[in-house]
């Protein structure tokens, strides 16, 4: 936001009877960040109080008196390490790894914890059938009956077959890689061949991912980011994990993905989506890797998620 002078308010005489004080600041608005992360905000001084400005002090006299509104400086609240000293409470089983990264959509406030890249496995789903939507946009058309019919399947019910189809409809990591370009991601790259799941991808990027879906300012049309929400807040049942972890309600749209590796037989588990807590919307996403069961990635990466919200939440 571009900052704004404080108003000046009224001259008063000072009181014969005894001294004219000034109170405590008074929020009232914030006027702008720097790119070092200050806030710089508008308080008013009220009376009762000694005021804090950090503007120069006007001199005072009986015929002069007091300004009583000053512009103050106030450090911006530091929220990736409220983030990492919540996630220092989780326990992360010996040998695994976690990465999260949250944001606060009435905010647009964001915190990540990690940058390592991990295995998409299925919430790579999503991706694709943005990319796929990206490119029906480009095309001019919608989606044909086929094509919602394995969408519905891929991301209500994680069908890799589904998948595997609009892998090739979008031609496979090729067409990811295009259309993440353009979404804004940095540091996915789509997995080779057949390998979907295989797409590598971090937290922030996922955050990015989310904010395309379920944000204004994205490449995706109103239509296509409603089609791909409607799909995620209808996940199976059994699905229903991880990020919903961190909602206080039964808003949540959701993708999770999990996947044994066949070299190691541990486990990627991952989630992304937007929960609600307070009526704040938060988008989350948490990657795990290294667990030695399903169960407990879904324990870690539920954890995490709470936590990650929990930058902003607690008191």
């Amino acid at each position: 936001m571009e900052s704004t002078r404080a108003r000046r308010g009224r001259r008063r005489r000072p009181s014969r009877r005894r001294p004219l004080l000034y109170t405590a600041l008074a929020l009232v608005a914030v006027t702008g960040v720097t790119a070092g992360g200050t806030v710089y905000v508008k308080a008013r001084a009220r009376t009762g109080a000694a005021a804090v400005s950090s503007a120069a002090t006007p001199s005072a006299s009986p015929s002069a008196g007091v300004s009583e509104e000053a512009s103050v400086t106030r450090p911006a609240v530091d929220r990736n390490a409220l983030l990492s000293e919540a996630m220092d409470a989780v326990s992360v089983p010996s040998g695994a790894e976690v990465s999260a990264a949250v944001l606060a959509m009435d905010s647009a406030e964001s915190a990540g914890y990690g940058t390592a890249a991990f295995d998409a496995a299925s919430i790579v789903k999503v991706d694709i059938l943005a990319a796929l939507l990206l490119q029906a946009q480009d095309a001019g058309r919608q989606l044909t009956a086929t094509q919602k019919a394995y969408a519905t399947k891929m991301i209500e019910n994680s069908d890799n077959d589904s998948a595997t189809q609009l892998w090739h409809a979008i031609g496979r990591a090729d067409g990811l890689d295009a259309a993440n370009e353009r979404f804004g991601l940095t540091a996915t790259s789509g997995g080779d061949g057949e390998l979907w799941g295989l797409t590598q991808t971090t937290a922030k990027d996922q955050l990015v991912l989310l904010q395309q879906v379920f944000g204004d300012a994205s490449q995706l049309s109103a239509a296509s980011r409603s089609y791909v929400q409607g799909l995620m807040e209808s996940v199976e049942t059994g699905q229903q994990w991880g990020v919903s972890a961190a909602a206080d309600d039964n808003s949540t749209a959701l993708k999770n993905g999990w996947l044994a590796r066949s070299t190691t037989g541990l486990w990627d588990v991952n989630s992304i989506g937007k929960v609600t807590v307070d009526g704040t919307g938060y988008l989350v996403a948490v990657l795990s890797k290294g667990t030695g069961s399903r169960a407990s990635g879904i324990t870690l990466v539920e954890a995490a998620a709470k936590a990650a919200v929990s930058a902003f939440t607690a008191a």
